[in-house]
């Protein structure tokens, strides 16, 4: 068998194609991305990573040896500095604060996945679900860096995802992943890449909700 990593991804690529397609994404390389569907995407982020932080210490309570647990709880740490050092920036340039606006459809339906898989699922099920965020984000930052932006802002986003130091965070994972999935059985690693393509989708959906500025419909 071939590393757990490239089945994985294998399933996701039309979905990270329309990642790459959809016009919240290319509006940041070409700069016409509206500053209100930014700013949506911005404050939903922020609540998402809140969240996340949960999801990822849940991986290191459940992780089977000491090297996972600090690696999952040290990214716990960080999602939440993340959330706190770069969304305070860029709120300060937007206006407003993520804490006076609701929580978006898409944003509390992912989280809620998030929490159900890593509390009710297997510790393998929990990574396949945690690692889109992680490995997307990279994938699409580093394409987006390659292109450049011509909107400082925008560009100040997309250097922290493209960048080496979040790239060297996602390759950690990645070995975690081909780690515990030359573990499992065939029914156990379907259940893992079923998560994995899931939380992949919603991954594209955060960023249609962000094009959006989706609100609650009543």
């Amino acid at each position: 068998m071939g590393r757990t990593r490239d089945t994985l991804w294998a399933d996701v690529g039309s979905i990270y194609a329309a990642i790459l397609a959809h016009p919240f994404v290319t509006g940041l390389t070409d700069g016409s991305l509206p500053r209100a569907a930014f700013r949506h995407y911005i404050v939903q982020d922020a609540h998402y990573l809140r969240g996340y932080a949960k999801a990822l210490a849940a991986c290191a309570a459940r992780a089977p040896d000491e090297d996972a647990t600090v690696m999952f709880a040290e990214h716990a740490a960080g999602a939440i500095a993340a959330e706190r050092d770069l969304h305070v920036s860029l709120m300060a340039e937007l206006g407003g604060s993520p804490e006076n606006e609701p929580v978006a459809p898409t944003t509390r339906a992912y989280v809620s996945y998030l929490m159900a898989t890593v509390l009710g699922g297997s510790y393998a099920e929990a990574v396949g679900a945690v690692l889109p965020c992680y490995w997307i984000y990279a994938r699409v930052g580093e394409a987006l860096l390659a292109a450049g932006s011509p909107d400082p802002l925008y560009a100040r986003w997309i250097a922290m995802y493209g960048g080496e130091a979040f790239q060297t965070v996602v390759d950690a994972v990645l070995a975690e992943t081909d780690r515990v999935g030359a573990t499992l059985s065939p029914a156990e690693l379907a259940r893992m890449r079923e998560h994995f393509t899931t939380t992949s989708r919603y991954e594209w959906m955060f960023w249609d909700a962000g094009w959006r500025c989706e609100e609650w419909p009543v």
